[in-house]
């Protein structure tokens, strides 16, 4: 699990495509000091598997899937992705849970100044996931913990912090750019109960004319 707050940003030195998969590899120095063979890491988001890491070096192996359903297909030599260790069962939830898992991208419309460092973010994203983004709800990014200010017409928006603009991939991204999305995992939840309730007839109006 990963709470969103991007730890070091690194650049792609290679993705090594085949049929079955591919191998991405990347130049970065803080996430790489502790890992472990068969540790987590999140790149961009995703929850990738360490392999023989090396000073300096972090190794994964990617999924077809993975390349397929999030951007890291799109990734090139000297790109820079955001990084994150999972979170230590003794740390701090300081943005919210991520578990790496990316629900769809979405499409990068815009990325504007709005005074004082802080800046506006403007992402379309498929309607699959329309049902999980709420106004003032959190939303994963590429990783990055965001809350969503606005949502309509199939973009959302968020605000973007000084802190977070030169600390991730942001200060490279441009309009068009796919941009991965992780909704909060509690609003899937809470959709799957209310799904299972529709289906069995039981509702509020039911459950009081039996006595609850």
């Amino acid at each position: 699990m990963f709470t969103g707050i991007i730890e070091e940003v690194g650049a792609v030195e290679s993705l090594e495509r085949g049929a079955s998969g591919g191998k991405l590899r990347i130049r970065c120095r803080t996430v790489i000091e502790d890992i472990r063979a068969g540790a987590s890491i999140s790149v961009n988001g995703v929850c990738l598997t360490a392999v023989d890491p090396r000073p300096g070096l972090l190794t994964a192996d990617v999924a077809p899937e993975t390349l397929d359903r999030s951007n890291l297909g799109e990734l090139r030599r000297g790109v820079p992705v955001n990084l994150e260790r999972p979170l230590a069962a003794s740390g701090r939830l300081s943005g919210h849970i991520v578990q790496g898992h990316v629900d769809a991208t979405g499409e990068l419309a815009s990325l504007k100044a709005a005074g004082d460092g802080n800046w506006w973010l403007d992402l379309r994203y498929p309607a699959e996931v329309d049902p999980y983004l709420v106004f003032k709800g959190s939303v994963a990014l590429d990783g990055m913990s965001l809350t969503i200010a606005a949502v309509r017409g199939g973009v959302l928006r968020v605000a973007v912090i000084p802190h977070t603009y030169a600390n991730t991939n942001l200060r490279s991204r441009k309009p068009g750019d796919r941009m991965n999305i992780e909704c909060d995992i509690l609003a899937k939840y809470l959709e799957k109960l209310l799904q299972s309730r529709r289906e069995s007839g039981l509702t509020m109006d039911r459950l009081r004319e039996l006595g609850f």
